[in-house]
């Protein structure tokens, strides 16, 4: 019995301390667990949010739009997040982003005079209601491709091929653009239309290609010369003006210059007039006299002797010059001059007969 009794106890005392470490190790672990589910649960809490997102927080199936970038929390399990872009993204049609091959299956379209055209686009969008983009359709952006193949069909089908290639890109892309808008507006998906281009066009063959950029190159040739053209004209008709502008003023100029000539003229012979009809005699001889003077200084007087010898008198130096050399000439010339002289006298005589005479003439008129 003792011996049982002393086993007993030697083996009691071991159990109590594994009893010990194994309630220390069932604490530290249960630790451990509580604190793993505190930081999964802390880290379910928080979220981070950019710029470029929106965040929809449902509660309970309500959503809640957060808009701010920055840090933020909510309820594990509870609210559930949903990170919506801000940004313009986009889609191809007719191609694929990977590769500039058409996609026959989008781009190969009819137009209104039954030509075959690849036409490929690009579409820009964004999101306006996040709420609406995640709830009210359930792919949104598959809607909005949807309603643009079908309004890129139904445009190019009412366009001849040669706009959709060349000079009508501009109108077609408007065109789509407003439809698009106005059905997105009716489905009210929480997604707007940004823009929609076009990146290519052409027809499906080789031969077709080169003939319709033959044609586009004409068609820009053209209107390089018309610019070429209005630039020109641009450049000359103010060159034009100037010149009517400057012909102009100097006609002008010449007018009022001969005008005041002529007027000029007129009162001097206004004058000349009052001074005759007070004076005739007086102003006969003044005016003669003036006349000489602008006459003589430029006249050249040639005297024909009677043996028929010429000889100049004027200018002086060549008559200086014959009257210093001993020819014959020069004593004829010098009876020449005398001759003159003599006419002279007898001309001076008359003139003065005649003056007497309408001195005369002038006293009878007095009386």
């Amino acid at each position: 019995m003792f011996n049982n009794k002393k086993n007993r106890n030697v083996y009691t005392q071991p159990d109590e301390a594994v009893k010990k470490a194994a309630g220390r190790i069932k604490k530290i672990g249960g630790g451990i667990i509580i604190a793993f589910v505190a930081l999964y649960l802390l880290a379910g809490s928080i979220y981070s949010l950019r710029e470029n997102e929106y965040a929809v927080i449902t509660t309970f199936g309500v959503p809640d739009v957060v808009e701010e970038s920055g840090i933020h929390f909510k309820i594990p399990y509870v609210q559930r997040l949903a990170r919506v872009p801000k940004t313009i993204n986009g889609f191809p049609i007719g191609y694929t982003e990977n590769s500039e091959d058409y996609y026959n299956a989008e781009s190969f379209m009819i137009t209104r005079d039954y030509n075959f055209v690849n036409v490929d686009f690009y579409v820009e969008y964004r999101v306006t209601e996040p709420t609406k983009y995640l709830y009210a359709s359930e792919d949104p952006v598959a809607v909005l491709k949807n309603l643009t193949q079908s309004y890129i069909r139904d445009t190019i089908g009412l366009y001849d091929v040669d706009s959709v290639i060349t000079t009508g890109k501009n109108e077609i892309q408007a065109s789509i653009k407003d439809k698009i808008i106005t059905r997105l507006d009716q489905e009210d998906i929480g997604i707007q239309l940004v823009n929609i281009t076009i990146q290519d066009a052409e027809p499906p063959t080789q031969e077709v290609i080169n003939a319709f950029k033959n044609v586009e190159n004409a068609k820009q040739g053209k209107e390089t010369s018309i610019n070429r053209a209005n630039q020109k004209r641009n450049e000359d008709i103010p060159a034009a003006r100037a010149a009517v502008d400057e012909t102009l003023k100097t006609a002008q100029a010449q007018a009022e210059e001969r005008v005041n000539e002529a007027k000029g003229q007129v009162a001097r012979l206004n004058e000349l007039y009052a001074e005759y009809q007070k004076y005739p005699l007086i102003t006969k001889q003044r005016m003669f006299y003036e006349t000489m003077e602008e006459i003589l200084p430029d006249m050249k007087i040639i005297i024909e002797n009677s043996d028929g010898n010429t000889q100049t008198m004027l200018p002086l130096e060549s008559f200086t010059g014959s009257f210093m050399g001993s020819s014959p000439a020069s004593a004829s010339g010098q009876s020449g001059i005398l001759n003159r002289g003599n006419a002279a006298d007898s001309s001076s005589d008359s003139a003065g007969g005649n003056s007497k005479g309408d001195s005369a003439d002038a006293d009878s008129e007095e009386e």
